[in-house]
């Protein structure tokens, strides 16, 4: 089964069932099939999209992101989804990597969709949804305008359910992204894996939040509704008074989110108060959800958090929390594996350890990836021993309920975003008065935590930190942006020079 054909299914058994809810629009699934069909051939009669070719979409929670990915699929085509914070030289990387041959995105980023397209040599077209009055530049056109009025059956595409359907770049320890394959089986292994545990069904009204770009938004609040045939309650943006809006109104089920929104929500003064009585369950992931956050939660909103984790190597689930009528919850852990799914500790030998002993926690499954698009030596480096190496710490209790421990020992991760301190430092560098610099994480009571610099000037200069900190905001993302500046003399580091963060951030007053 290829991932487009959970929506044609869903239509076949309840055509005139809200597949989308945006504001006051409601798609059915019917519709959204037609509109998949419709735009897949477009992009095939129109553009010369085929199997195999790679389109990137920059776009918000907004229903052309669903249509977009799936009529991308419907060819056998490869979607390549980007966060719509991204400067131009982010995207231009990402998709010049990938060789994205067309991109959807919308009018608030569509200078930035140009200002990349220069820097990608195979990029093509540019096609804009929403776009309503927006004039447009040369060499973007109007979304609408690519929709065929044929009615001429599309064949099935050439590609196997082993072949990539989407490629999600996440950066790494280098500071460079790399194109996580994956494929229809890897997505649909782990939406079948993660059903089974969690049992939501066709009556459902998800929140979907969380971001589309992402893997977890992409396979939980997009692909795992769409393939029970429930209704997916989109929202562009988070404010804690809107979320609770959307989920009265629209008399919602399931909320997804990341420990941040939970904490918003908790300490954010109600308009008025909310009727919550369908609310039934909620789901965290993406970064450590605080006990006390979980507990005030729940006591206020009488409903249960259920914690999981995965990278999105792994589709990205890989262990949640039963739902209270399953098992037992253990709050502070990840839960169980979900079916199918195996998790083990290994030590620096890749020897697994004994029960409760700490190491790093290895995955393996069909929900893990293919690999990294044009990128063995980083795919045999995470695959060792066959199993996926995650980088968290972790240990396994008697019960076989996972804890991490330590994150990847660099990586901060603001407002359930990942965010790669190397990255953050190769662009400080390009500073003319920075000579060395490390980025690392400081506790945020909104965010978890958020990047810190600490920066040592060049020898006769007195940067700034303002313009610092204005210059890295032209270059990178606002989440990657630090929110401090310190300046230092020198940096601790260790006998083969490598920065001491553990000890910086014990200096700084920063370790929890």
């Amino acid at each position: 089964m290829l991932l487009y054909e959970i929506i044609a299914e869903s239509a076949q058994k309840n055509p005139e069932k809200s597949a989308l809810i945006f504001h006051d629009m409601m798609i059915p699934y019917a519709q959204l099939w037609g509109m998949v069909e419709s735009l897949a051939r477009g992009l095939r009669d129109e553009l010369g999209i085929q199997a195999g070719d790679r389109v990137g979409i920059m776009l918000p929670n907004i229903p052309p992101f669903v249509i977009a990915y799936h009529a991308i699929g419907r060819l056998g085509a490869i979607a390549v989804p980007v966060n719509p914070l991204l400067k131009a030289p982010e995207i231009a990387y990402i998709w010049r990597d990938a060789g994205a041959k067309v991109v959807v995105t919308f009018p608030m980023t569509l200078e930035t969709v140009m200002q990349a397209k220069a820097e990608v040599p195979t990029l093509e077209h540019v096609l804009v949804a929403a776009a309503g009055d927006t004039p447009l530049p040369a060499g973007a056109r109007d979304l609408n305008s690519v929709f065929s009025k044929s009615q001429e059956p599309l064949p099935k595409p050439p590609v196997a359910d082993t072949d990539p359907v989407v490629f999600i770049y996440t950066s790494g320890t280098t500071g460079f992204p790399k194109g996580v394959m994956l494929s229809s089986e890897n997505i649909l292994f782990d939406i079948d894996a993660s059903l089974e545990m969690l049992e939501f069904d066709s009556n459902e009204r998800m929140l979907t939040i969380l971001p589309l770009f992402h893997a977890f938004g992409q396979t939980v609040c997009m692909n795992l509704i769409l393939k029970v045939g429930a209704t997916s309650v989109l929202l562009e943006r988070f404010t804690p008074n809107l979320a609770l809006e959307t989920m009265e109104r629209h008399k919602v089920t399931i909320f997804p989110g990341v420990p941040a929104m939970y904490a918003a929500i908790l300490h954010t003064p109600m308009e008025h108060g909310y009727d919550l009585s369908s609310l039934r369950l909620c789901v965290s992931g993406g970064a450590p959800m605080p006990e006390t956050v979980q507990k005030a939660f729940e006591a206020k909103f009488n409903v249960a958090i259920l914690e999981g984790d995965g990278p999105t190597e792994c589709s990205p689930v890989t262990s949640v929390n039963p739902p209270p009528h399953k098992g037992i919850r253990k709050i502070g852990s990840i839960g169980l594996p979900i079916p199918g799914v195996e998790i083990k500790i290994f030590d620096d030998n890749d020897q697994e350890l004994p029960t409760n002993e700490i190491g790093e926690i290895v995955v393996r499954g069909k929900n893990v990836m293919l690999g990294y698009y044009k990128n063995p030596e980083a795919t045999a480096e995470a695959m060792r021993s066959g199993w996926y190496h995650t980088g968290d710490m972790g240990k396994i209790d008697e019960d076989g309920y996972v804890f991490i421990v330590d994150r990847k020992k660099d990586m901060i991760i603001v407002g359930g975003i990942n965010v790669y301190p190397t990255e953050v430092e190769n662009t400080l560098l390009q500073h003319p008065a920075v000579l060395d610099c490390a980025v690392v994480g400081k506790p945020d009571a909104e965010r978890g935590e958020v990047p810190l610099a600490v920066i040592v000037p060049k020898p006769d200069t007195h940067p700034d930190p303002r313009e610092i900190l204005a210059f890295a905001r032209q270059r990178m993302a606002v989440f990657k942006v630090p929110r401090e500046v310190i300046f230092r003399q020198e940096l601790p580091r260790s006998n083969t020079g490598k920065v001491l963060k553990r000890l910086l951030k014990k200096e700084l007053d920063l370790e929890p």
